[in-house]
């Protein structure tokens, strides 16, 4: 008796599936089991569930388990997926080939790599084991040491995953997103060679390995694809719109001599661009498989009408799009929310007084979520509800205290508060070049056990190569000492630290530098040190931690972490202009995907979804900025959202407007702009013995100036100080 007669008899005697469980669409997609099948699964429209019972329902029809291929996008999900199906049917779902398409890859190149010339004990290395070889590598070509400004290993493996998953050549990636590291493309591309080689040398995958040479097996290798192919009778794929072009492939090439693939996913819903994912994947997939046969979820069992509705709209103008509308039998009258602030502190604050409010409703912390473009977009809400107790899990980006730049900058403000701080002294004095980790802990020892810290600095026998770091890092902590002012310290920090910044984070440094311009942003509202340090000592929740402890926790994240979760009660923050769609998304896909981005935020809201911006935000000069709502929510029609107005510190409900989704009457006055502003001068606008003046210091002369960012001043109360001008608000006398 063959395999395949093996496990059809297994399915003999279950108990029958029952297909009036499903909705007619649903019924369709489960029982279309020929030919290649797309189906367009709205959010919240029961996509896992149709997958389930598409598996039993194959069994069912006698459909041996070993000819089911079911791949996912994380092994929990084919896991629950066939558990769920054994509930429906037998243990026969247990057999059922699932898992991601790594792990299924890792399975059968250990069974067909011979081809490859692979052996089947080949040994797949996680991301630091590459990033391990990588720096080996660079060593053994003369790319690190002494002098040398070679990307890290870190960075240098996002070149090469990234080329890889997005299907782009590592010199087009790099002139396109890595143009400062231009000059090294010949060495990048040569130390890729000896990656590659390295790695076959010694019988070893990466992750990308896995995807890379699964393809070529299929793709180089008639005999391999016949024999592989013809094992899997019914191919399913969910998610498909978050594969990348491999995947898609791997798909193609997989369904030889059959077509019965069933790919199940949502165009609306590809948000991971910036991973590899293609959204052209799931448009292009019915002239991949011609025949193909699309089949759209549109009832949806997770939202109320009004939110449907709304988010319905936010869709309807994609330049490319499956055209569904979503529907439910859910009641609900609620309408959406739009609220505007003042500002970003009034944002926040309204945000949290509605989460009490909530609460004050019966609505469970553990029901609610913000949501939010990016991870400092929270930062105001985060001190918000840190300072009234309400508990809060951050998912997505970092808090503020936890990515390593903001880390440097903050360690010198902590020791404005406690100068005994050994944590901060370490990282500080690990900048200096030359000074390792054995040097810095000696000398942080010798400044915390001192009465007079920044005078046993200053009085620490220096070694010659790092002598000069550390007088001006002495200099600074003396100009440190004589100023209380959070936004002045923060310029005498950054002429301080900039130079290091640069070097340090050489490779990303122009991304990470927009988290210190926001961080500045931050700290020029606070009075005083200790307030800001305190405010932003934020506590990551505990390691270890299972859900249950959890449960008294409301939900901070990032859009991209929400995907596939949902919550009662669902706010989406920082829908202003030139944030949401980010400013750099520029027109066509890049803004299309934050179109979807936002689609995907409202969609996770079962009851109640509030969409909120501030009228003005901070830039990194301390100015600020008059801005408008999201043009996503400009383009929204009249009535699917009730607009909320401040009055008096009091929120109320503004009166209907006819013809738009939006009013052109501000809620706050405009503020007029100041005349005669001053442009913010260079280092080529200064020179020796001009008279300048500063916001903060007063009066004053050049004493330095001409190359690079930095500039001394003599003041006429505070003596010389050395000023980054992409900080100082400097203007001539």
């Amino acid at each position: 008796m063959n395999t395949d007669s093996m496990h059809t008899q297994a399915g003999q005697g279950a108990a029958s599936v029952n297909l009036d469980e499903l909705n007619p669409a649903q019924c369709q997609a489960v029982t279309s089991t020929e030919g290649p099948l797309l189906v367009i699964a709205g959010a919240g429209s029961g996509k896992t569930r149709t997958l389930v019972y598409r598996v039993a329902h194959l069994l069912e029809q006698g459909v041996a388990p070993a000819k089911i291929l079911l791949l996912t996008f994380t092994r929990k999900a084919s896991q629950e997926m066939l558990w769920r199906a054994g509930n429906l049917l037998n243990d026969s779902c247990g057999r059922v080939t699932g898992g991601t398409f790594h792990g299924i890859s890792n399975m059968l190149l250990r069974r067909y790599g011979h081809y490859l010339g692979f052996g089947s004990s080949f040994t797949i290395i996680d991301r630091a084991d590459a990033e391990g070889i990588i720096n080996l590598l660079k060593g053994s070509l003369g790319l690190s040491g002494r002098n040398k400004q070679f990307p890290t290993k870190r960075v240098l493996i996002n070149i090469l995953s990234g080329s890889v998953n997005k299907s782009i050549a590592i010199d087009d990636l790099i002139y396109d997103q890595y143009s400062h590291l231009s000059e090294h493309v010949d060495e990048i591309l040569n130390l890729d060679k000896h990656y590659k080689e390295f790695k076959l040398n010694n019988g070893l995958m990466d992750y990308d390995d896995l995807l890379v040479n699964w393809k070529r097996l299929l793709s180089e290798v008639p005999e391999a694809q016949e024999e592989i192919a013809a094992r899997y009778s019914h191919i399913m794929v969910d998610e498909y719109q978050d594969t990348n072009l491999i995947q898609a492939d791997i798909v193609r090439l997989l369904a030889h001599g059959h077509d019965n693939v069933m790919v199940v996913g949502d165009d609306s819903q590809s948000i991971y661009s910036f991973r590899g994912a293609d959204f052209y994947n799931i448009m292009r997939f019915p002239k991949v498989f011609p025949d193909t046969k699309i089949i759209k979820l549109e009832e949806n069992y997770r939202s109320s009408q009004p939110i449907l509705s709304l988010t319905n709209d936010i869709i309807r103008n994609a330049a490319e799009k499956y055209t569904k509308t979503l529907f439910t039998n859910i009641e609900g009258k609620l309408k959406p929310v739009l609220f505007a602030g003042y500002d970003e502190r009034e944002e926040a604050l309204f945000v949290r007084k509605k989460i009490t409010e909530l609460q004050g409703q019966g609505i469970d912390l553990e029901n609610i979520a913000v949501l939010f473009r990016s991870g400092f977009h929270s930062y105001k809400l985060e001190l918000e509800l840190n300072s009234c107790g309400v508990k809060f899990e951050k998912r997505g980006g970092l808090k503020l205290t936890e990515s390593a730049h903001m880390k440097d900058v903050i360690a010198f403000l902590r020791l404005q508060v406690n100068p005994r701080d050994s944590l901060s002294w370490n990282r500080i004095l690990l900048q200096l070049n030359k000074v390792g980790p054995k040097t810095a802990g000696k000398i942080a020892h010798a400044v915390t056990s001192s009465d007079a810290v920044v005078q046993a600095l200053a009085e620490y026998p220096a070694g010659k190569t790092w002598k000069e770091g550390m007088k001006k890092l002495v200099r600074l902590f003396r100009d440190m000492e004589a100023e209380t002012a959070p936004g002045v310290l923060f310029e005498l920090i950054m002429a301080y630290y900039q130079p290091l910044f640069e070097q340090i984070y050489r490779d990303d440094f122009p991304k990470r530098q927009r988290d210190l311009d926001q961080l500045k942003a931050i700290i020029s509202g606070y009075d005083d040190v200790q307030s800001f340090v305190d405010d932003t000592t934020l506590d990551p929740p505990e390691t270890g931690q299972d859900q249950k402890s959890q449960a008294d926790r409301m939900i901070l994240s990032t859009i991209h972490s929400s995907k596939g979760l949902e919550w009662d009660a669902v706010f989406v923050m920082g829908l202003a202009e030139g944030r949401f769609p980010h400013q750099m998304a520029g027109i066509g896909e890049q803004l299309e995907e934050e179109r979807r981005l936002l689609y995907v935020a409202a969609t996770r809201a079962r009851k109640y979804l509030f969409l909120t911006y501030p009228r003005q935000l901070m830039t990194p000069d301390r100015k600020f900025k008059r801005v408008g709502m999201s043009p996503f929510l400009s383009e929204l029609r009249a009535g699917l959202f009730q607009r909320l107005e401040v009055d008096n510190n009091r929120v109320s409900f503004a009166p209907p407007f006819a013809g738009s989704g939006v009013s052109s009457v501000p809620a706050y006055p405009v503020k007029k702009k100041k005349k005669n502003q001053h442009k913010k001068l260079s280092a080529k606008d200064l020179k020796e013995g001009m008279r300048v003046k500063h916001p903060f210091f007063g009066e004053g002369t050049v004493q330095k100036s001409g190359q690079g960012h930095s500039v001394d001043v003599a003041f006429e109360r505070h003596g010389i100080k050395t000023l980054h001008l992409d900080y100082a608000k400097l203007s001539l006398i």
